[in-house]
């Protein structure tokens, strides 16, 4: 063996250490499997269908211990996209400035090969180790029939998407110390949800917060916009961070961040409802996708707040009037049902069959509010689909004016509807205040943005809503009684459950307020609404801003 590789092997698992000239690949899958294959360059018989657990080692093997030689050329040749990852694989050294590679291949799954990554990056006299686990899957090449390792940049580092780059040089933008509204600091360290959150104000206000850049291994990504940081992997040198003071709330944070832990696939915001700040965002799964912010799910009768506010503003009922709640209800040929087990009340009130959650009561008034003025009062009066301008990325709502059975199901929060947790604690915000005031995660003095604006509600629309969820959270027959018991008298709530074809389980949706705070959480697949996005809703509003 040549001076500067090591290889390691243990049960089928492989270690390549390189640090001079290397040991061939072939040689090394030779000593694992027994069989020893063609080189990149070599000739190879053509085969079909999927490849062998011999050929998913040989490639795999091939390709790691170019890779961790500094062979672009030859470990490309290993793969079925060679000039995407030549160019990525040269990037490691080159833009990454990785100076040492320790590749560890695990036990193959099938044509799955996961493997561990040690990178020592070296940059302007600083060094320190970059370590992850990765995964390659091998397949047959449809032209050569070799077994070759499927081009993806996540197998260079899991995080990166096509056109992104490893970089490591001084940040982008300087670090940030985000604050509290009461001058906490928060970390993602001490509060996870808040990574992905983090990192976008630092991307975005990083440069307006006094500080000053260090240096840093980051995933460059490339967007419409230009070319920004999508995450940062390794600092080599700290930065002076600057202050960036945020809306939120450690302690709802806080308990946002426990109360999700209670259900996988699970997010809630809450937000002061006189002003629309953001008191907290929380989500069980702590990748990069923020479910709280930019989540696209029917939110099922929470949006019955909504559908009420329009029924009262276009004169079609009013809290006290009129909402029968028959056990079916028909609209274009479509049959819609209750819940199982609710009873039948041709006499119910609007607010009745809010509390129960009465789908029928609602369906049967789409004809007479029509699918345009359901629109309208979702955009004109509670300010949804405005281009929202929190501070990050965001989606700010949708409720067009469907046609066919898409218009009745709407009414229930359903059809083409879709919400997050933060477009439903808006809406609460707004039932409850009359005001419509855009969330915001920092102030909108600090960049000068454009916020959106709406119309908003009437005192007497108000004052319905307010009853009509007060009742669902303390009459002995309301749907959220049970979940907002003990939190005070000035309390209302909404459950939802919201049906997706495929799903064996419906999302489970709630929100509601208490004082100046309202919160709304989803569950998918959770069930009903007050089974598990109430509970959650619940302990956030308990911690209060």
């Amino acid at each position: 063996m040549r001076k500067g590789v090591k290889v390691a092997i243990v049960g089928g698992v492989f270690t390549v250490m390189v640090g001079g000239a290397g040991y061939g690949a072939y040689n090394i899958v030779t000593a694992v499997t027994g069989t020893g294959g063609s080189s990149a360059a070599g000739p190879a018989a053509h085969r079909t269908g999927p490849p062998t657990a011999d050929e998913v080692r040989e490639a795999s093997g091939h390709f790691l211990t170019a890779w961790a030689k500094n062979d672009a050329d030859t470990a490309a040749g290993y793969t079925n996209y060679a000039e995407h990852a030549r160019a990525a694989l040269r990037g490691w050294h080159e833009d990454a400035h990785v100076t040492h590679t320790v590749l560890k291949a695990g036990k193959p799954a099938d044509d799955r090969v996961p493997f561990t990554v040690k990178a020592t990056v070296e940059f302007d006299g600083k060094k320190k180790t970059l370590s992850y686990a990765s995964s390659l899957t091998v397949v047959r090449g449809e032209s050569t029939g070799r077994a070759l390792v499927r081009w993806r940049p996540s197998v260079l580092h899991p995080d990166l998407k096509d056109g992104d780059t490893l970089v490591t040089g001084e940040s982008k933008t300087p670090p940030i110390e985000a604050v509290d509204r009461n001058g906490t600091v928060l970390t993602a360290k001490k509060y996870p949800s808040l990574g992905p959150v983090l990192d976008q104000l630092r991307a975005k206000y990083g440069d307006k917060a006094g500080g000053s850049p260090g240096v840093e291994t980051y995933i460059q990504r490339t967007t419409a916009d230009g070319t920004e940081t999508a995450g940062t992997l390794l600092t080599l040198a700290e930065g002076r961070p600057g202050t960036l003071r945020t809306t939120l709330s450690a302690s709802a944070q806080a308990a946002a961040e426990r109360a999700v832990t209670r259900y996988a696939q699970s997010s809630v915001v809450a937000v002061k409802a006189s002003t629309g700040e953001v008191l907290a965002v929380a989500n069980a799964d702590k990748r990069e996708f923020n479910a709280a912010f930019n989540g696209r799910v029917a939110p099922g009768s929470t949006l019955k707040i909504l559908t009420s506010a329009a029924l009262i503003d276009h004169g079609v009922t009013t809290a006290n009037g009129p909402a029968p709640c028959p056990a079916s209800a028909v609209a274009m040929s479509q049959t819609f049902h209750n819940l199982t087990g609710m009873a039948a009340d041709e006499g119910a009130t609007l607010s009745n069959s809010f509390a129960r959650s009465c789908n029928t009561a609602f369906i049967k008034y789409s004809d007479d509010l029509g699918s345009q003025n359901f629109a309208d009062e979702a955009q004109q009066r509670f300010g949804l689909g405005k281009d929202w301008k929190t501070g990050i990325v965001s989606f700010d709502g949708s409720v067009p004016a469907a046609g066919g059975p898409d218009a009745a199901a709407g009414m229930i929060g359903q059809g083409q509807v879709q919400m997050n947790p933060l477009n439903l604690a808006s809406v609460t915000a707004t039932a409850t205040t009359g005001a419509f005031h855009q969330p915001v995660l920092v102030a909108q003095g600090l960049d000068d943005r454009t916020l959106a604006t709406a119309q908003g509600l009437s005192s007497g629309t108000v004052a319905q809503l307010r009853a009509m969820m007060h009742l669902t959270a303390t009459a002995s027959y309301g749907t959220a009684t049970r979940v907002m018991a003990g939190l005070g008298p000035d309390v209302g709530a909404k459950t939802g459950s919201a049906e997706v074809d495929g799903q064996g389980r419906s999302n489970s949706w709630f929100t509601g307020y208490r004082g100046d705070v309202t919160a709304a959480a989803m569950v998918l697949s959770g069930g009903h609404g007050g089974d598990a996005a109430g509970p959650i809703v619940a302990a956030v509003l308990r911690a209060g801003a």
